[in-house]
C-alpha cells in the first residue's frame, strides 16, 4: 500500500513539474515583453523584430486580421475565453490553457491508473484535474475584480482632487495609476497611455470597461462621458459616487455577516453526501458499486445528483443578497 502511495504521489509530482514547465516554456519572460514594447514606442526596434513585436497581442498592436487558431477557435464558442484571461491579469493564452487542462486531465487518469481506482470514476477524475485550471483562472479573476472594486471609491477622491487643483482628467488617471498599486494602478495607467497614444477617452473607458465588469466603474464612465457632453461639476459627481461605493460596501459586509451561518449550512449539507459517499467506498467498495451496475443503482445515483444540484442552486437563491 505505501508504495502504490509513493507511485501516486511520483505520478502527480511529475505530470505538475512536465505543466509548469511547458507552461515556462511557452511564456516570455515579462521583463523582456516590456522593453520590447518600449523600444517599439521609442522607435529603437530594428525594423527586423519590429514586426514580430506588432504581432503581440495587445489592444493597441494586435492586426484586424489576425485570425485565432483552431484550439483557440474552439474554446471561444463556450465563451471569450481571451477576454476571461485577460481579466484574469494572466500571461497565458487560450491554446495554453487548453494544453495545460489536457495534461492535467492525462495527468489524473494516469493517477487513477497506479492507484487502481476502478474504471467507472477515470473519467470523473480525469475531467475533475481538467477543470483545475480554469477554476485557478476563475479564482484569480474573481480575486482581481474584487482588489478593483475595493480600490475604486479612493482612486474616485484621487480623481476628485485632481480636478479640484487644476488638473486634467487623463493627469488624473496618471496620478491615480502612481500612486495605487494593481490591479487599479495597472488598468488606469493603461488609459493614461491609450490616450498619450491618441485614443479618444470615450473608447479608452469603454475598452476600461470591458477588462473590468465592474457596476461602479460603469457609473463613473457613464458620468464622465456625459460630462464630456453635456458639462458639469465631474469633481463634485467623482465625491458622491465614491461615497456610494462606499456605502454598499457597508451594507453588503452587513449581509456577509447575516448570511454567514446560511452560506456554511449550505456548504456542509453539499459537501456531506459526497464525502459519506468516499468514505463508504473506501471502507466497502462492493456496496457502493451497486450504484454504477444495478439499473435501480443507476436511477437512484442520478435522482440524488439532480436533487443535490436543485438543493445547491434553492441555498444558493436565499443567501444571494443583491446590494
Amino acid at each position: 500500500m505505501t508504495s502504490v502511495l509513493i507511485i501516486a504521489i511520483a505520478a502527480f509530482v511529475g505530470v505538475a513539474a512536465l505543466v509548469g514547465g511547458v507552461a515556462m516554456m511557452l511564456r516570455q519572460h515579462p521583463s523582456s515583453r516590456i522593453e520590447d514594447r518600449l523600444d517599439l514606442l521609442t522607435g529603437a526596434a530594428t525594423p527586423g523584430n519590429r514586426d514580430g513585436l506588432l504581432k503581440q497581442k495587445s489592444v493597441l498592436t494586435q492586426p484586424l486580421d489576425a485570425a485565432p487558431g483552431i484550439l483557440e477557435s474552439a474554446l471561444n464558442r463556450f465563451g471569450n475565453i481571451g477576454r476571461l484571461l485577460e481579466q484574469a491579469d494572466t500571461s497565458l493564452s487560450v491554446a495554453q490553457l487548453g494544453l495545460a487542462c489536457a495534461l492535467m486531465a492525462a495527468g489524473g487518469a494516469g493517477v487513477g491508473l497506479v492507484m487502481r481506482i476502478h474504471p467507472m470514476f477515470l473519467p470523473v477524475l480525469a475531467g475533475f484535474m481538467a477543470t483545475l485550471p480554469v477554476g485557478w483562472i476563475l479564482w484569480r479573476r474573481r480575486r482581481r475584480l474584487k482588489a478593483f472594486a475595493v480600490q475604486l471609491p479612493e482612486a474616485l477622491e484621487m480623481l476628485s482632487r485632481a480636478l479640484r487643483s487644476g488638473q486634467s482628467l487623463g493627469a488624473g488617471f496618471n496620478l491615480a495609476a502612481n500612486e495605487m498599486g494593481g490591479p487599479l494602478g495597472k488598468e488606469f495607467q493603461r488609459v493614461f497611455e491609450e490616450q498619450n497614444l491618441g485614443i479618444a477617452l470615450d473608447e479608452s473607458l469603454d475598452s476600461l470597461t470591458d477588462r473590468v465588469p465592474n457596476l461602479d466603474l460603469r457609473f463613473f464612465v457613464t458620468a464622465v462621458i456625459l460630462q464630456r457632453q453635456t458639462g458639469g461639476d465631474l469633481a463634485e459627481i467623482l465625491d458622491k459616487i465614491g461615497s456610494l461605493i462606499r456605502e454598499r460596501f457597508q451594507i453588503w459586509g452587513q449581509i456577509q455577516a447575516l448570511t454567514g451561518e446560511g452560506r456554511l449550512s449550505g456548504i456542509v449539507l453539499l459537501a456531506l453526501p459526497v464525502v459519506l459517499f468516499l468514505a463508504v467506498y473506501r471502507l466497502n467498495p462492493d456496496y457502493i458499486t451497486v450504484l454504477f451496475v444495478d439499473p435501480m443503482g443507476k436511477k437512484l445515483l442520478a435522482g440524488a445528483i439532480v436533487l443535490q444540484v436543485l438543493g445547491a442552486l434553492c441555498i444558493r437563491k436565499i443567501i444571494d443578497i443583491k446590494v
